[in-house]
């Protein structure tokens, strides 16, 4: 068990000055996105997906990171992958190393190689994950730490071989309701305390067992606890660079929270994708530095 020291986390002033910090995105067009299967509580193939709408909305995501300054890289979609839209799950990459994706259904699978070759081609030492884990959907990275989400897609034994791949301490956090079945659908980082800010998140309480709860609010005592009806909007499936805070349109109360915080949020619409259970941080693999 990693022990985090909280007082590395202080708690953020409402008055904090936020600071964008540019960022880099890996995404992937959702040219063959659709809902053939149910692999989790979002899911009904009974009820249509308009394709181009989806792959509207995806566009609309794409140019909103590109107007905030950051940058963009968009892999090509394997045919038979409909999911692979949702990038986040391709992995996790800190510095120059990354450890890839070990799918828990086989529908999914053959993403991981797919992901696994495009961080090659682009420099990085990637890890062939022996455990079952979804990336960034179960991965969310802090400056100092990774927060781990398991219960559902990603094995507590994955969350130890991360931490000594990518030679950071990992907090695990129990996911306990289904329709959270990933960490980024119950936890949004909305700075990560890689600036002069400390590291704040918001998260919904209700997607976590007791004892996770107690470890967050020790670690975070002044994150927001966003309700449960901008959590079933998947408001909390969003990215943040720091001040501005890319997030679901539908998650209104949370958005006027983060300004309260001197957060900039940044709505948009992504209702096609939610029909398979995702949303802006599904769509976004952050490569970080």
């Amino acid at each position: 068990m990693t022990i985090i020291d909280t007082r590395t986390h202080q708690q953020p002033s409402r008055r904090t000055r936020r600071q964008a910090r540019t960022r880099h995105y890996v995404m992937c067009t959702p040219s063959h996105f659709a809902v053939e299967y149910a692999i989790n509580p979002w899911m009904d193939p009974t009820v249509p997906v308009d394709s181009a709408r989806a792959t509207a909305q995806w566009d609309v995501l794409r140019h909103a990171f590109l107007a905030l300054g950051h940058r963009v890289d968009v892999i090509a979609p394997v045919p038979g992958q409909p999911d692979m839209v949702f990038a986040a799950n391709g992995g996790i990459t800190i510095g120059g190393r990354s450890y890839g994706a070990k799918f828990r259904h086989p529908q999914r699978e053959s993403e991981a190689a797919a992901f696994a070759d495009f961080l090659r081609g682009q420099g990085f030492d990637v890890t062939e994950p022996t455990h079952v884990n979804e990336g960034e959907g179960d991965f969310l990275v802090l400056s100092s730490v990774i927060l781990a989400g398991t219960g559902f897609r990603t094995s507590l034994e994955a969350h130890i071989e991360a931490a000594e791949t990518l030679d950071r301490p990992v907090v695990s956090l129990q996911l306990v309701d289904p329709r959270f079945y990933h960490l980024d659908t119950a936890l949004a980082v909305l700075d990560d305390g890689g600036g002069d800010a400390p590291a704040d998140i918001a998260y919904y309480p209700g997607a976590f067992s007791a004892h996770s709860r107690r470890t967050l609010r020790d670690l975070f005592p002044d994150a927001i606890e966003v309700s449960e009806m901008d959590a079933l909007v998947l408001g909390l499936n969003a990215v943040s660079d720091g001040l501005n805070v890319v997030l679901p349109t539908a998650a209104t109360e949370l958005a006027a929270t983060l300004k309260t915080r001197g957060y900039e949020p940044v709505p948009v619409e992504l209702g096609e994708l939610l029909k398979s259970g995702g949303s802006v941080k599904c769509c976004t693999m952050e490569l970080h530095v």
